[in-house]
């Protein structure tokens, strides 16, 4: 009976030695971790640095047509302002963009294949990239998550040059009055569209939304070594980009593919005659500025 109480007490002993271990691990594990994540949430530097070392190779760009000089040449006299300022430096920026590759049915029920090419930073769709023909609402759309039923009401409005009264607008979406109150209720207090009276109009400047998903683009893509300070900020995600697209688009749009791809930008120095410096942005596929909003 002493020897089997012995072993008890031996095997415990080996058991609890066994679960020790682990725990003591993990404990040490999440120590570190927290300390971790403490050091990274409260010490930009170091994310900074982290960000360089892993973001720096190739990326994929839209290729160069205008350098620096051509386009001060172009732009020279309205920056400069009669000698009055100088030019100091030009640096090569890299706005990320998401090029998707969809499907779609066209009014006539055919279905039309092609590319798309949306600004991960203003939130636009690139309509032309010869001139930079860009939309205007997309961003706003984005912001508000509007769903289809909102796209269905912004796009009636817009092909009838952005204004409605109730009734005409409920004809056109051909919806019962009851589902229709519910949807341009829902716009407004989205702040797409406002109402004065018995009419309903875009809330918009110059809105551009009622569009073809299809990006003209005649531009090569090339492969650029880059830095990570090179790269700006996205403000807005690829999946925030195609729920907004499906939703704009209808239910027989679809996106087969995505891939990042950056659009190069000369960010070009100023010197004010006061001495402050000013920066202006020129697309460096079209050699225009950059007007974001």
């Amino acid at each position: 009976m002493k020897f089997s109480k012995k072993g008890k007490s031996s095997s415990g002993s080996f058991v609890g030695r066994n679960l020790t271990k682990p725990i003591a691990i993990m404990l040490i594990a999440a120590f570190v971790g927290f300390g971790i994540y403490s050091m990274w949430e409260t010490n930009p530097n170091v994310r900074s640095a982290i960000g360089q070392y892993i973001d720096n190779g190739d990326i994929k760009t839209l290729e160069v047509r205008y350098t620096p000089e051509k386009i001060m040449e172009l732009y020279g006299k309205e920056l400069l302002s009669e000698g009055e300022r100088s030019f100091q430096k030009a640096e090569l920026k890299f706005y990320p963009h998401t090029l998707l590759d969809v499907k779609y049915s066209t009014a006539d029920k055919n279905t039309k294949e092609g590319i798309l090419l949306w600004s991960l930073v203003d939130g636009e769709m690139v309509i032309n990239c010869d001139r930079w023909e860009t939309t205007h609402g997309f961003q706003d759309a984005i912001n508000a998550q509007a769903n289809r039923n909102d796209f269905k009401i912004l796009n009636a409005l817009e092909k009838s040059k952005g204004k409605l009264t109730i009734d005409q607008l409920q004809k056109e979406l051909h919806i019962e009055e009851e589902i229709f109150l519910s949807w341009l209720e829902n716009a407004k207090e989205k702040h797409l569209v406002i109402q004065k009276g018995n009419e309903v109009q875009l809330h918009f400047q110059n809105p551009r939304l009622f569009v073809s998903p299809q990006t003209k683009m005649s531009q090569c893509a090339v492969s650029k070594p880059y830095n990570y300070a090179q790269k700006v900020s996205r403000r807005y995600s690829p999946s925030q980009i195609e729920k907004t697209a499906r939703a704009a688009f209808g239910q027989d749009f679809t996106i087969r593919s995505q891939e990042a791809i950056f659009l190069p930008v000369y960010s070009i120095e100023i010197l004010n005659p006061d001495g402050s410096v000013r920066t202006a942005d020129f697309n460096a596929v079209t050699g225009t500025p950059v007007v974001l909003r």
